[in-house]
């Protein structure tokens, strides 16, 4: 049994994962990110009011001391499906002696998209009355309440799927009043599922050694793309020297130089380094650990083009370019401006937006350029997660995934480099963006044996009631046990026939794994019970 635990552990990590958003301020709650926004914010505080229905023991403390906009709020990884899974609850205690103001006691409940500069424009709310000196249980239902959206042309909120923010605000905003209040027990009624797995690493350059590149990894892009200048007015050669990229002690130098240098009959000011990846991939967890160059003018890069584009010069152009620029997809990992020193930022090109594109999220970062931090993006078939130091800042994720929104199925490769604007300071001589690592994670190929298993059929996957399973006449006899994330077997069946229903509408919400075993031959099937 000790193996089997063992093995289903690990066949475990490379599914999806469901997790509950749920606390009860007791310290086994699911919710990591509690800020409070212009107000006191206490999780673990003692329960003062332990009376009617709440005697726990611990409680969230609220104490917007005047704040205009004050509120409490959390984020969660993967966004909130609300199409089926719609209403969220709490527990309050507002005491009259912790309230000033004449404003209408009440409790709003906000979804907001985090991952964009001004979350509250996607604003969904619910508001809710509440009375002073009792604990009660408030209800938000996206589906059935009055819900107010902030933009009148927004869907409702069980059609979007954009929301990955829950904003708790007491007693309204736009007021200098003061709320002292209590929360516990705020739980939403479905799970959250993560996307894939990134546990395998495919591919990295860890920069050891001293001295030039690595050529086995790295091509060095030079080749002036219409013979006169790179795009976007940029003034600098980008040359193989190595004065330019270089790996010291462990970490790589890309770096931009002031000084006069002609190439391809074309005299620029600047020199710097534009390298591709010689490994090009589709979909997985890229972690760049970099610091950053500065100076005003300075616009280094770490980002990603299709392996189809038909740039001259390019890596991979004269093998595979087929596809131009926006139509190949760009993900721009991190960019950065030294005009803008402590800003960092992720966009998207594609060609429904390009260029000055709407597709873009970023957060400061106060030692972005005299300290290393983790850029990294997470890239699955169905969104972009970009994140600096495990914080996120950007899901890239239309609602219509087509040629012009998502050119993101077909391989991608990387590229490192600084590029030099028109209007670079005068006073600018040469700065580096140094990188510690660069690697590549994808799922695990030892993924479980599906073994004379092709016709196998399971159904519907999530499910609320009753699973269905149908096999071929082959695997009648099969025994197929549905199993806990703790790897309890909670069903059992032997199919005897080629469709059986199982009954499974007395188990909680979660992941189950379904094996099924015949003549020593094993499948299994995730399902999520809804």
């Amino acid at each position: 049994m000790r193996f089997f635990l063992c093995s289903f552990f690990l066949s475990m990590s490379l599914f999806c994962v469901a997790q509950t958003v749920e606390d009860n301020f007791e310290g086994n709650g699911t919710i990591s990110s509690w800020f409070g926004d212009d107000c006191g914010l206490d999780t673990s505080f003692s329960n003062i009011f332990s009376t009617g229905i709440n005697t726990s023991a611990t409680v969230l403390k609220y104490s917007d001391t005047g704040g205009t906009y004050a509120n409490v709020r959390f984020d969660v990884p993967t966004n909130f499906n609300l199409s089926e899974e719609y209403t969220f609850t709490l527990k309050v205690y507002i005491p009259s002696s912790g309230v000033s103001g004449s404003e209408a006691n009440q409790i709003s409940l906000k979804l907001q998209n985090g991952a964009i500069v001004e979350p509250w424009s996607t604003q969904s709310e619910i508001i809710k009355p509440i009375i002073l000196d009792a604990w009660q249980t408030v209800r938000f239902d996206f589906k059935n309440d009055n819900y107010r959206n902030l933009d009148p042309n927004s869907t409702s909120p069980t059609s979007r799927t954009d929301f990955n923010r829950v904003v708790l605000q007491i007693n309204g905003e736009n007021n200098g009043s003061n709320v002292v209040g209590y929360i516990d027990d705020f739980l939403y009624d479905g799970v959250l599922v993560s996307g894939p797995d990134f546990n395998t690493l495919v591919w990295s350059d860890e920069f050891e050694g001293n001295g030039a590149i690595n050529s086995e990894n790295w091509f060095h892009q030079t080749q002036i793309p219409n013979g006169v200048s790179w795009y976007n007015g940029e003034v600098q050669h980008y040359t193989n020297r190595v004065e330019n990229s270089s790996v010291n002690d462990g970490v790589l130098s890309v770096r931009a130089i002031k000084e006069v240098y002609t190439d391809q009959g074309q005299t620029k000011n600047y020199t710097s380094a534009r390298l591709n990846s010689k490994y090009a991939f589709r979909y997985g967890k890229i972690e760049v650990r970099a610091k950053l160059p500065s100076g005003v003018g300075t616009w280094p890069g770490i980002w990603m083009l299709g392996k189809n584009i038909t740039e001259p010069g390019g890596y991979w152009a004269s093998s595979y370019g087929t596809t131009s620029w926006p139509a190949c997809g760009e993900i721009d990992i991190m960019e950065h401006w030294g005009s803008d020193q402590n800003y960092v930022q992720s966009a998207m090109h594609t060609p429904s937006s390009y260029g000055a594109t709407e597709n873009h999220g970023g957060q400061y970062i106060g030692t972005a350029s005299s300290q290393f931090h983790l850029y990294s993006l997470e890239w699955s078939s169905e969104k972009m997660v970009f994140k600096v130091d495990g914080v996120l800042h950007y899901v890239y994720n239309p609602e219509i995934k087509n040629s012009d929104t998502w050119p993101y199925d077909a391989e991608q490769y990387l590229l490192l480099n600084i590029a030099i604007e028109p209007g670079v300071s005068g006073s600018f001589t040469q700065s580096a963006m140094e990188i510690d690592y660069v690697r590549v994670y994808q799922e695990g190929t030892a993924a479980v044996p599906k073994v004379g298993f092709e016709e196998v059929q399971v159904y519907p996957n999530p499910l609320k009631e009753v699973l269905t399973i149908k096999v071929p006449n082959a695997l009648l006899g099969a025994k197929a046990t549905l199993y806990n994330l703790n790897g309890s077997a909670v069903k059992t069946i032997v199919m005897k026939e080629r469709t059986q229903s199982v009954a499974c509408n007395n188990l909680t919400k979660g992941i189950y794994l379904l094996k099924l075993v015949s003549d020593h031959k094993v499948t299994t099937f995730k399902i999520l019970k809804m």
